[in-house]
């Protein structure tokens, strides 16, 4: 079948190189454009992008994928399938409706549409997530499902393992649903949830929630977006890793005995803006409390 693919991240990234190798090699990638980045603001491709390049596949990165001149690139690939999988940009009309479209959303529709289904089923101490692979309407997420597969949230699972199992099981999913074309089932109406997109106060770990709570963010934000801890002068420490001591134990900031808590969740890998990941005791040693 000829498609065409439209992604933006790591884990979009992954999908399209699992969809190059099957018998539905994209005709064309579409990704956005390259942006600043890191302290140096170098300017730098998106995921898909250099994944494009490695795959030798032809590229498009416009401005706007909803423009003429990009509908028309994507018309002249003549695809059977257009598969979305984290793009990050809004595909509007008519693009909507000129071609099939295949959205891969690692979630269990209807719950967690949108932006950060992983890192909120995983804040939300879920024990279950999965995939869906759905036809996108103009609704937020809430089209018809063709596949959905189920992936358990292991207790220990940050958004890094997690993630590595679902690519798997949504490329699994994905190129099923191109190969057997099952027809899409609409979403029911009860159990809707958003994922919204993870913002600045999603991030900084709350002293007054139980440490059960605050390890739940920090694993859902594990490795790629990153937890803080707010120190008492209003700076914010990043935390890489930490270990629930007292799940119900809330509290400040505090060392005990070389070791740094946040109530009852100890902080093992901190790292200090402006400065390199260490653990927790290093961390100590150069900072009172």
């Amino acid at each position: 079948m000829r498609t065409v693919f439209l992604g933006t991240s790591d884990f979009a990234a992954a999908i399209l190189g699992r969809l190059a190798n099957s018998p539905h090699r994209p005709q064309l990638v579409v990704t956005r454009p390259d942006r600043p980045r890191g302290r140096g603001r170098k300017l730098a491709s998106p995921p898909v992008a250099e994944a494009a390049r490695a795959l030798d596949l032809e590229l498009l990165q416009p401005e706007n994928v909803n423009d003429e001149s990009a509908r028309d690139r994507i018309a002249a690939a003549q695809p059977d399938a257009i598969v979305i999988c984290a793009f990050g940009a809004l595909i509007r009309e008519p693009l909507l409706s000129d071609h099939e479209m295949l959205n891969v959303h690692p979630s269990l529709l209807p719950r967690w549409r949108g932006a950060a289904p992983v890192e909120r089923a995983l804040m939300a101490g879920d024990e279950q997530t999965g995939v869906a692979i759905m036809r996108p309407t103009a609704g937020l997420d809430s089209g018809p499902v063709f596949l959905a597969g189920v992936e358990p949230i292991a207790p220990g699972d940050t958004y890094g393992t997690l993630a590595s199992r679902l690519r798997t099981l949504a490329a699994d999913l994905l190129i099923r649903t191109l190969d057997t074309r099952p027809e899409p089932v609409e979403q029911p109406d009860e159990g809707v949830t958003y994922a919204h997109k993870i913002g600045p106060d999603d991030r900084t770990l709350d002293p007054q929630a139980p440490a059960a709570v605050n390890d739940r963010v920090v694993r859902a934000l594990t490795p790629h977006i990153g937890a803080r801890a707010e120190l008492a002068d209003g700076a914010l420490l990043g935390v890489l890793r930490a270990a629930v001591r007292d799940p119900t134990a809330a509290g400040p900031l505090h060392a005990d005995d070389g070791r740094l808590f946040l109530g009852g969740l100890e902080l093992l890998e901190v790292q200090p803006a402006g400065a390199r990941p260490m653990d927790a005791a290093a961390y100590l040693r150069g900072h009172r409390f």
